[in-house]
């Protein structure tokens, strides 16, 4: 079998003397050209804890890929911190880098003739991306995941990134300190690695394990940890195992794989972006998956990890106490996942755990089935007259299922934004933050500030917010987003005048806003369409080509 498929389009014809010459300048020999050439995309940059480590983490898993089987090469691709840009006009870029980034990397491979691809990851919009992309390209791949930040620490409390965020909304609410507000920002991210709770990146990562395809314990070893350093070894043997038998993508990612990858982080309590991004990658492989599916599996699966946002632990802890393998092969124990399913071990699910020990005795982490934090998983898919292609809502049984309130609206993140910080928000208040859909944002921010800053702040069980943006997965509190249709296309989250009375059901799955259909109509009549804040540049080109939430936010 020819282990150099596309490559050999440029290093074997006697047609490609320039590419051949090229090749040679970069420190390539003849014997090199017969080999296959592996693209190692990497994600790193230097503004960002969750990336600022990939660079290295990329060449030292060069090193360990034997020259003498394979030519292994470095290129790059972009990446949008969110904890960075959130609650600013730069977290508009954050969704639309995922297209982004699969279009540069599918771009490159296909451009430069590549044979295999290692994918090198740690934020969250990356790992979708580069997953996109993969699929696209369907040559032998791996995902590689930078792993988790360490906690951080103050006054004997564990921090994390959304500690900071909510920490704003206690120094605005009166709750702490300056001194105290300083130390919790400067504590909170020790150093390299990726948000350290069931956030976006390690719900994304855990997901993609489950799928089959990174290498087991990839999303659960630490940025900085021995486990994370032994993984390279094992990463290049397992890219020339792929390269040799032709595992490629779409032979390991299945609708079988997608819906183990959803009851893991459904177990998990995993963000409500693994909905968006998990519906891309299905359209991208061509997979009958659609939003009524995370409905039904959460109907059938319990939530059992005691994690953050809404629970104590970090990734980190669950490390320790086994890792996502361990997990998983709880859930294989109690009939909850496909084992039959392939990896890019080249063996299946069941044969990966077969090999590996399972949560460690008197962990606190993972709940017992007979006693689940939650019957029932926490995505809820609610419809209604405020959603009629549907919703997302994040509920965990903490906050409640039911809540009735009075709409308190505003046409961005700012305003909300600038009204918590006065104190405008009370008891029973539903927040209505719009025009922040994917098309009329552009790019469907997510609401993280705005979140924290009420849990902050002590209304997180007696403030609901609903949103046609998108949460952060460090959001909890009782929030609904990805309202569909959106503010910006006419749907009837732009027809709520302040003081309407909302509902939310979410054992009904359910959202409303109490007025009949009549009104709704007249107040039709009366709305116009807004024109885009931006006239040109990436956010155009999204906002004309973008799907909405509920199909996946993709471009193509």
């Amino acid at each position: 079998m020819e282990l150099n498929k596309y490559s050999k389009v440029i290093t074997t014809h006697g047609s490609q003397p320039a590419a051949q010459a090229m090749l040679h300048a970069i420190g390539l020999k003849k014997d090199d050209f017969k080999k296959p050439f592996i693209g190692i995309a990497s994600t790193g940059y230097e503004g960002n804890p969750c990336n600022m480590h990939l660079n290295d983490l990329s060449t030292q898993i060069k090193k360990t890929i034997d020259s003498k089987l394979a030519v292994p090469l470095i290129f790059n691709t972009i990446g949008i911190s969110d904890g960075i840009s959130m609650g600013t006009d730069g977290m508009k870029f954050s969704l639309p880098s995922r297209e982004i980034i699969a279009d540069s990397i599918e771009s490159v491979v296909s451009g430069m003739s590549y044979d295999a691809l290692i994918s090198v990851v740690g934020c969250d919009k990356n790992m979708p991306g580069a997953l996109m992309a993969m699929i696209r390209l369907n040559r032998p791949s791996i995902l590689v995941y930078g792993g988790t930040i360490a906690p951080g620490c103050y006054k004997g409390k564990k921090l994390d990134v959304v500690s900071a965020f909510e920490a704003w909304g206690e120094k605005v609410s009166g709750k702490i300190s300056d001194e105290d507000y300083d130390n919790v920002i400067s504590k909170s991210c020790p150093g390299p690695g990726a948000c350290g709770g069931m956030y976006t990146a390690n719900t994304m990562a855990s997901a993609i394990e489950a799928m089959g395809l990174s290498l087991p314990f990839n999303s659960s070893n630490p940025a900085v940890s021995r486990h994370k350093v032994e993984e390279k070894k094992i990463i290049s043997k397992s890219i020339l195992n792929l390269i040799e038998k032709d595992i490629k993508p779409l032979d390991i990612l299945t609708k079988s794989s997608v819906e183990n990858a959803v009851k893991l982080i459904t177990v998990l309590g995993g963000s409500t972006n693994a909905v968006l991004h998990i519906l891309a990658i299905c359209k991208t492989a061509n997979i009958d998956f659609t939003i009524n599916d995370f409905q039904r599996i959460s109907n059938n699966t319990p939530y059992l990890a005691d994690l953050k946002p809404s629970g104590k632990f970090l990734m980190e802890d669950l490390h320790n106490a086994g890792g996502i393998p361990a997990v998983m092969k709880f859930m294989l124990d109690n009939n909850m996942l496909d084992g039959d399913c392939l990896t890019v071990t080249g063996k299946s699910i069941e044969e990966n755990l077969n090999e590996i020990n399972g949560l460690k005795k008197n962990q606190k982490i993972i709940m017992p089935i007979n006693k689940p934090i939650k019957k029932t998983g926490h995505i809820r898919i609610l419809y209604g007259n405020l959603a009629g292609n549907g919703s997302v809502a994040k509920i965990t049984g903490k906050e409640g299922l039911y809540f009735k309130g009075s709409a308190k609206v505003f046409n961005s993140e700012v305003e909300a934004n600038n009204a918590i910080s006065k104190g405008s928000i009370k008891k029973g208040d539903v927040i209505v933050i719009r025009y922040e859909g994917p098309k009329g944002g552009p790019g469907m921010p997510e609401m993280l500030k705005p979140t924290s800053a009420i849990v902050g702040a002590g209304l997180g069980k007696d403030v609901a917010l609903i949103t046609d943006g998108r949460f952060s997965g460090g959001t909890h509190g009782f929030v609904v987003g990805h309202i569909s249709p959106e503010a910006f296309v006419g749907g009837n989250i732009a027809l709520i005048n302040n003081n309407d009375t909302i509902v939310i059901d979410a054992e009904k799955n359910e959202i409303n806003v109490m007025i009949d259909s009549y009104e709704l109509e007249k107040r039709r009549k009366s709305w116009s369409k807004p024109k885009l804040n931006i006239s040109n540049g990436t956010l155009t080109k999204y906002s004309k080509l973008v799907s909405d939430a509920s199909n996946g936010c993709v471009t193509i």
